[in-house]
């Protein structure tokens, strides 16, 4: 079985994907998927974002030399058109890696932990089905602030840029499950749980 663990910022899906791998699941992060595309894709992103840092006096660059991806998150989450050029020059990257993920755990279950999938029609053609984690906004918004320790105007960008994701996902026609993650860890653990075991039955 291959899954699409997805949901919106901060609802859960670390914690749901942690939850799969306990259970067996051979489970990858698109976000270090995309940290890796970054860091191989430096020079391109160097030379395509190095106008738009100076226009707002910010550097790319950190003091070691490498490149500063708050920065230049604090960049493309101004607009779509931005995040869509820093898109077009990562994600093929993260296509590749994810593709030898799932050919070097062939025969196991996989669990990609995912909330932009659906921009990868043809990787999204592989997933059977979506476990899509969710939670209210302000219960969102509040585990934002306490896990990345950013700027409430960044956060609410992430969180705009990520609007009407349930509906996208849906689009894709692939069979999709929503799971509320307002409780503890063992709650969320047993809604798991309940979810594999419906997907096992056909249901």
């Amino acid at each position: 079985m291959i899954l699409c663990v997805t949901g919106p910022m901060a609802a859960g899906k670390n914690v749901a994907a942690s939850i799969l791998e306990k259970k067996g699941f051979a489970a990858i992060d698109a976000d270090v998927l995309g940290h890796r595309a970054v860091k191989e894709c430096t020079e391109q992103i160097l030379c395509e974002f190095s106008d738009e840092a100076q226009k707002r006096g910010v550097s790319l660059l950190s003091s070691d030399g490498t490149l500063n991806r708050r920065v230049l998150g604090s960049i493309v989450f101004e607009s779509r058109e931005l995040l869509a050029r820093q898109e077009r020059i990562v994600y093929p990257v993260i296509r590749r890696l994810l593709a030898e993920f799932i050919r070097e755990n062939a025969g196991k279950d996989i669990a990609v932990n995912a909330t932009v999938l659906y921009k990868l029609p043809d990787m999204q053609n592989i997933i059977e089905r979506i476990l899509y984690i969710d939670a209210p906004l302000p219960l969102r918004f509040i585990r934002a602030m306490k896990r990345d320790k950013t700027g409430i105007i960044q956060i609410c960008r992430r969180f705009s840029s990520q609007k009407n994701l349930f509906a996208k996902y849906k689009n894709t026609n692939t069979d999709i499950r929503r799971v509320w993650n307002t409780g503890t860890r063992q709650s969320l653990e047993r809604k798991i749980e309940k979810f594999l075991s419906e997907c096992r039955q056909g249901i």
